[in-house]
């Protein structure tokens, strides 16, 4: 598992950290009971504090993607996959509300914004 984080993206450190664990479950790069590195190696390796790992590693088990055992350390989850389903739907809301407001920001009405988006789903 690879985690690149950005401090030009605007996005909270432990935001990223948790959205890219999220994404590795949700893509099967990490299975049910894998380990995860512990907070302290992972905090070394990508430069960051601690504090800040913790706080993904909690978000990410408040979420149910994660389930941390005392003394041995942070795992994959069962995958809920109702759960993980919404939680991909939120995100993609998330983006399209984005998406409309600079839609209307510009002009663009309906019919050409449904049309550049059924462009870009076809890959064309």
């Amino acid at each position: 598992m690879t985690i690149k984080i950005s401090n030009a993206l605007g996005q909270p450190i432990y935001d990223q950290i948790a959205s890219q664990i999220k994404q590795s479950i949700m893509s099967g790069e990490l299975v049910e009971g894998e380990m995860l590195p512990s907070m302290r190696l992972l905090a070394k390796e990508l430069r960051i504090s601690v504090i800040t790992t913790k706080r993904a590693y909690e978000e990410l088990e408040n979420d149910g993607f994660i389930v941390s055992v005392v003394g041995k350390g942070s795992f994959v989850a069962a995958k809920n996959i109702d759960f993980m389903r919404e939680e991909q739907l939120k995100k993609v809301e998330r983006h399209l509300i984005q998406t409309v407001e600079s839609a209307q920001a510009c002009g663009l009405d309906l019919g050409e914004l449904v049309e550049m988006l059924s462009m870009i789903y076809k890959g064309e």
